[in-house]
């Protein structure tokens, strides 16, 4: 049998990082048993039978939160051999008031007091010695962030689990309450064992009531401790549960007085920063920059090269790493050719001035110029092929050269001056031979895995439904996830820091003045903050809010902030009611990221009027450490088991449901029975099953002015992942080859949705307001703990994005004509009238205090 060693200590005290420098990689985490509170488990790296379990950061053993259950039923009945107290140095008087409740416990106690090197630096003394004496325990100075004193703790508690040494603390009450206590010892006689006697009869004194049920003791004895509870509350003039409060920290000053020495009274540096940073006027806008800077940071370098290589050369078709610029240029002179060939054709075949695109005529003939000769003459069905695309141009070139058809097209010069340039013939023809640039023929080029994987796949005639799957299906998957890696590392690095330093407690505080005006704790921000990276560990992050009705709230609300994967989503429908000019509708892609913003405020007073969450918000107390650096190590674990959470939650379900995604775009029944589509068919996919599944859910959407299958099976598949969003409109409208800001897949998308402005803005607040991705959803689920609260969050996600969308449509469309006055309108206004109440109603009281 191992020795296991029980990690306890206030929040933000350095316990993470203890725990993080003595397990390093040799941790796994998990929740509790029937509770969300995360368990963090890891054997010692000098002593792989040394177990250590890192408990939740508490301030006492008081049943009042999960956190504070979970520790005090592992202490005293979870079996540790010893107990490491982790206590802040630079403020032992809170920090001890924990203390004193362990050392009643009945198990081996060793105090780490850390942070000693900040002790030092602030020039105080401790008087470690005589600290261990009036504590009964042994006491080890030590510096988490620093690794020292970290040895030293872990064979102290080894040591004392192997003696079976429980504390003898000389921290005594006034004698009136010690020999109250010692009554109810005396009435509990060998229902507990010695060493947990003092613990039983201090809580007995209180009068709490998990004690109470815990002992399942006879009304005679219950009897006898009201007595003796009564006689000392009429004594003293309190409460028993005050009166132990005011002991203990009577007890804690004595304590100090005789053990530490403060070297000075004036300010402190962190006090000194926090001046500045927690300001009234100031703290918000500090906050509002660092966070810019943060995101800017991640974005901007995570969206550059780094990403670019993870996307082409991992999953996709290779990455030039030498050569960039000579690369580049001679793109763009091909991009800039084929802008003339396009021009040049359209003039004579016309172009689609609905869509906005080459005509069916004008795209035969640029599909036929791109088709290549084949290098095989054996391969009959390409050489087929080229010889058609020859006679389709030939026959354009002899159009062309018969009529002497000149076009127009616009060039922009180096000062950004734009003026027309005629296109004749023999431009066109100069622009027909200009081939596009081979990456390999600038530098140093390696095939991307997807690339690798396609080849061998062909090579070996594998079938082309199974190649279709591996491609487009499981590397596609991977892809997806593997290019958000970049900024998920970089952006979890400098939160980490700032977590790490101490800055992002005091946000917390910050945005209390803001949230809770809304029913909301400042801790529920901090969620929301990550929730613009990614939903999954936005979810996770609840978990730092002890009530629990205001952790659910937290959990309902957070992937309203518009995350990463929804930006695309934002763009695509900025670019769809710009239609062209952008100028007059700068302001929508602003509008859209704000509305998360305000969903969640409109949410918070909703649903703080309910009975459900009825109630003043918890009140908000949290300890802010002295500012520090933190050590390249604790930050870099802090980061990989947020990134290894994201790999793990969002990259397996993003896996399996993009496969899922493919079979159903792809399989179904065209007439010639159920199986794999000809991808080269007409309208294919409206023989597919996502099409089937897109008009057996279409009807939902129809108040919301978009009722087709594409539209449908596009919100479907956003579900999935948000990602797939801007990638479904770019299959369905067969305009895929078209990024998100491309004016073809505006148009395209705008034509699938099948209305106007109000159509298309209804669709983008509801994808952007509704049910987050699956890994979100898993999230959700984990954290909820309860199928029914999973439910109730996705139920609500979805009906308050549904209402949202309802209003818009109808409204916007009233307004601009897009829609007459229906039913749907009456229903419209009947919504807002009840939300506009619900927002305005009086608060409702809650169930403790109808009780009063």
């Amino acid at each position: 049998m191992g020795i296991r060693i029980a990690l306890a200590g206030n929040p933000n005290c350095g316990k993470t990082t203890m725990f993080n420098d003595l397990t390093g990689a040799n941790q796994y985490v998990g929740n509790w048993p029937g509770v969300t509170v995360e368990k963090k488990e890891g054997k010692y790296t000098k002593d792989k039978e040394v177990v250590i379990t890192d408990l939740p950061g508490i301030y006492s053993l008081s049943p009042y939160s999960p956190e504070e259950i979970v520790a005090r039923d592992y202490l005293l009945d979870g079996g540790p051999d010893a107990v490491i107290n982790l206590v802040d140095a630079t403020n032992l008087e809170r920090n001890l008031y924990l203390t004193s409740q362990i050392l009643n416990l009945g198990v081996p106690v060793v105090l780490a007091l850390n942070m000693m090197d900040l002790v030092e630096k602030n020039g105080d003394k401790i008087d470690v010695d005589g600290l261990s004496k009036q504590l009964g325990c042994p006491v080890v100075p030590t510096s988490a962030l620093r690794g020292r004193g970290m040895e030293d703790v872990v064979n102290a508690a080894i040591e004392a689990a192997k003696a079976k040494k429980v504390p003898e603390s000389q921290m005594k009450f006034d004698a009136v309450v010690e020999e109250a206590i010692a009554k109810i010892e005396g009435i509990l006689g060998s229902k507990v064992s010695s060493s947990t006697s003092r613990w039983y009869a201090i809580k007995l004194f209180e009068g709490e009531q998990k004690t109470i049920d815990d002992l399942k003791l006879s009304a005679s004895e219950l009897k006898a401790i009201d007595e003796v509870r009564d006689a000392i509350e009429n004594k003293l003039d309190d409460d028993a549960e005050s009166i132990v409060t005011s002991e203990r920290y009577n007890a804690i000053s004595h304590v100090i007085d005789k053990t530490v020495k403060r070297s000075r009274t004036g300010l402190t540096t962190s006090q000194k920063i926090d001046r500045v940073v927690t300001n009234r006027w100031l703290g918000l806008p500090i906050f509002i920059a660092i966070m810019f800077f943060v995101y800017w940071l991640a974005v901007t370098v995570g969206t550059g090269p780094v990403t670019d290589w993870a996307n082409d050369g991992i999953s996709g078709d290779g990455y030039l790493y030498t050569g960039q610029a000579a690369y580049e240029e001679a793109e763009g002179e091909y991009e800039d050719a084929q802008g003339v060939v396009e021009a040049y054709v359209t003039s004579i075949y016309g172009m689609d001035e609905a869509r906005d695109v080459p005509s069916d005529e004008s795209q035969e003939v640029l599909d036929a110029l791109a088709v290549a000769e084949p290098e095989d003459d054996a391969d009959e069905d390409a050489v087929a092929e080229y010889e058609d695309a020859q006679a389709t141009v030939k026959d354009f070139e002899e159009k062309a050269e018969a009529e002497k058809a000149v076009a127009a097209i616009e060039v922009e010069d180096e000062d950004g001056v734009t003026a027309e340039e005629e296109v004749d013939f023999d431009a066109y023809k100069e622009a027909v031979e200009v081939a596009e640039p081979d990456p390999a023929d600038y530098g140093l080029w390696i095939p991307g895995l997807g690339a690798i994987i396609a080849d061998a796949m062909e090579s070996a005639d594998v079938a082309p439904w199974l190649q279709s799957l591996v491609n487009d299906g499981i590397v596609a998957g991977v892809g997806a996830v593997i290019g958000f890696i970049p900024q998920m590392i970089i952006l979890f690095l400098l939160l980490g820091i700032l977590e790490l330093c101490g800055y992002m407690s005091r946000v917390a505080f910050i945005m209390d003045r803001v949230f809770r005006k809304f029913g909301l704790s400042g801790k529920s921000f901090i969620p929301m903050l990550i929730a613009s990276g990614c939903g999954v560990p936005a979810v996770m992050a609840t978990k730092t809010i002890e009530n629990e009705m205001d952790r659910r709230m937290t959990i309902m609300t957070t992937t309203m902030i518009p995350c990463g994967a929804k930006m695309p989503i934002i763009a695509l429908v900025f670019g769809a009611l710009a239609t062209g000019n952008s100028d007059d509708t700068w302001w929508v892609a602003p509008l859209f990221y704000f509305m998360g913003v305000v969903a969640i405020i409109i949410s918070g007073i909703m649903l703080k009027k309910t009975k459900l969450f009825a109630g003043e918000a918890t009140p908000f107390v949290m300890e802010l450490p002295e500012y520090h650096m933190p050590t390249v190590k604790s930050v870099l674990l802090s980061m990989w088991e947020r990134v290894k959470g994201y790999i793990i939650k969002a990259g397996t379900i993003i896996f399996l449901s993009t496969i899922v995604i493919w079979f159903l775009m792809n399989f179904g029944d065209a007439g010639d029975g159920f199986g794999l589509l000809d991808a080269d068919a007409p309208d294919y996919m409206d023989y597919s099953l996502m099409a089937g599944l897109g008009n057996l859910l279409a009807w939902i959407f129809a108040p919301l002015g978009f009722d087709n299958w594409q539209a449908a099976a596009t919100t479907i598949t956003g579900l999935v992942a948000k990602e797939n969003v801007v990638a479904t409109v770019g299959i369905i409208t067969q305009l895929s080859s078209y990024g998100e800001s491309d004016p073809a897949l505006w148009l395209g998308f705008g034509q699938m949705i099948g209305g106007g402005a109000a159509a298309i803005s209804a669709f983008c607040a509801f994808n952007l307001l509704c049910a987050p991705c699956f890994a979100a959803m898993g999230t959700i689920r984990q954290q909820q703990a309860s199928a029914k609260w999973f439910w109730i969050t996705i139920g609500y996600l979805c009906g308050f994005a549904w209402c949202v969308g309802l209003m818009i449509y109808q409204f916007v469309g009233l307004a601009t004509g897009e829609v007459g006055f229906s039913f749907w309108t009456i229903i419209a206004i009947a919504v807002a009238a009840a939300m506009l109440f619900q927002i305005f109603r009086p608060m409702p009281k809650h169930k403790d205090e109808q009780t009063k």
